[in-house]
Order: structure tokens, then C-alpha cells, then sequence
């Protein structure tokens, strides 16, 4: 690639510069045809297990209601207990 590349700005925020690159092209600032794919095979989850004891029938009306939005129940769990605590 011979096209002149702009110098990357110092950003003071991660708002200052995602702002930044959605108004800019990157590829006017990156030259892409040296990236490499990076792997991470050391990352931890970010979720913590925990056991978590109910009533077989509400279990199995939570099954249900995340069976009609076919979703796994432990995620339709998660996305109820978070819309609870935003709701706080």
C-alpha cells in the first residue's frame, strides 16, 4: 500500500474516540493489508456460576416462556433479573 496515512489521534476518553471513528474512514488512518488476526486463548468468562435453588413448577414456567421465544431459560433468567434491577 503506498497511500499516505493520517496519524491516529490521541484520544482522552473511549466516548472521544468512538465518536471519532464514526465519522472517519479507518482506513484512511490503518493500513489494513498488515493487520493479523489476534486470539486471546487466556480470557476468562465474565459470568460467575452460582446455584441457584426454585420450585420445580416455577422452573418449568420459566422452560415454557423461553421455549415460546425460543431462548435457553438460564439467558431468559438473566435478561429478567437485569430488567428487574434496572427497573430499581
Amino acid at each position: 500500500m503506498n497511500k499516505k496515512l493520517k496519524p491516529v489521534p490521541k484520544f482522552h476518553s473511549e466516548a472521544e474516540e468512538r465518536k471519532f471513528w464514526e465519522t472517519h474512514d479507518t482506513t484512511d488512518y490503518v493500513d489494513w493489508s498488515q493487520a493479523r488476526r489476534a486470539r486471546f486463548p487466556n480470557l476468562k468468562l465474565s459470568t460467575t456460576t452460582i446455584s441457584l435453588r426454585m420450585p420445580q413448577g416455577t422452573l418449568d414456567r420459566i422452560k415454557v416462556a423461553a421455549n415460546r421465544r425460543d431462548v435457553p431459560y438460564q439467558s431468559l433468567i438473566k435478561v429478567w433479573l437485569e430488567e428487574k434491577l434496572d427497573a430499581e
